[in-house]
């Protein structure tokens, strides 16, 4: 993982050291227009330690394992108008300030899974939940099983954000055009978290939980001007103090961990001039 975050973080310099010439003849202007895309995303997370803190609990759960669930490929529900938001999906939109550059808004419909009946260690203190886990902690080993706690981000682990980006073209034969795209992004976290934490009710809700910060490359294959496919590898960090767990506020959890993720999209350009 940490190989894979360097490689995202430093690649973009390497790309934009290339070809630098500007070439009427190669490079179609593009300042003034708007692109958009919409596709889906595979992820990885490192492992995080949790927090969890309500009234009668306060204990953390260390490096948690956690997983992405991509849904099963098909027509339901990749392409069904009515289903097309249920996939890790992302969609995008952007404006080009400069031939070679633009700033768009995006979002990154990610899902983040705890990997469940992995074993813990856990610190801290349970009291008052009428379960088996009432006690003291002191780094003893847990089990995670759904009884104790189920905590996803699965509707989803929303990145909603900003990204400044650059586009280097390497290649052009008639019609098809292939440019290096490079940037960087920052936004806020507004996961739906399915958690289910000792005896309290499911609790599934939209909640504003945190920030990330990502940098992005990819490699764009533009054809008949208007059309393009597009492949992106974007790694970044997120940070969470504020998950809602329950239906009471004071009932909250804390995390922090880094992602990566692979993108495969499809796109348009809309020529405003």
């Amino acid at each position: 993982m940490k190989k894979l975050l360097f490689v995202i973080l430093f690649l973009p310099f390497l790309l934009s050291a290339q070809n630098q010439e500007s070439n009427t003849d190669f490079y179609r202007a593009k300042k003034g227009n708007l692109y958009f895309y919409w596709g889906w995303n595979w992820e990885w997370f490192t492992m995080s330690d949790i927090h969890f803190q309500g009234t009668n609990y306060d204990f953390t759960l260390k490096d948690v394992v956690a997983n992405d669930r991509p849904s099963k490929f098909g027509f339901n529900p990749y392409f069904h108008p009515g289903f097309v938001t249920l996939p890790q999906y992302n969609f995008r939109v952007g404006y080009f300030f400069k031939d070679n550059w633009d700033i768009s808004f995006g979002i990154d419909h990610m899902k983040y899974v705890m990997q469940q009946n992995q074993t813990v260690d856990i610190e801290g203190n349970i009291a008052n939940s009428n379960t088996i886990y009432d006690g003291v902690y002191a780094n003893d080993k847990i089990v995670l099983e759904e009884n104790f706690l189920k905590f996803e981000h699965t509707d989803g682990l929303n990145y909603i954000n900003f990204e400044l980006r650059h586009s280097n073209p390497f290649f052009k034969h008639r019609s098809i055009q292939l440019s290096a795209i490079e940037g960087v992004g920052a936004g806020v976290l507004v996961p739906k978290t399915n958690t289910t934490l000792l005896n309290n009710p499911r609790y599934d809700e939209f909640h504003l939980a945190g920030f990330g910060l990502g940098a992005v490359v990819g490699v764009n294959v533009n054809f008949l001007k208007y059309f393009f496919i597009q492949t992106e590898l974007k790694g970044g960090f997120i940070s969470m103090p504020d998950i809602r767990t329950t239906a009471s506020k004071s009932d909250k959890a804390n995390q922090h961990f880094f992602f990566s993720e692979l993108d495969i999209l499809f796109g348009g350009i809309i020529r405003l001039r």
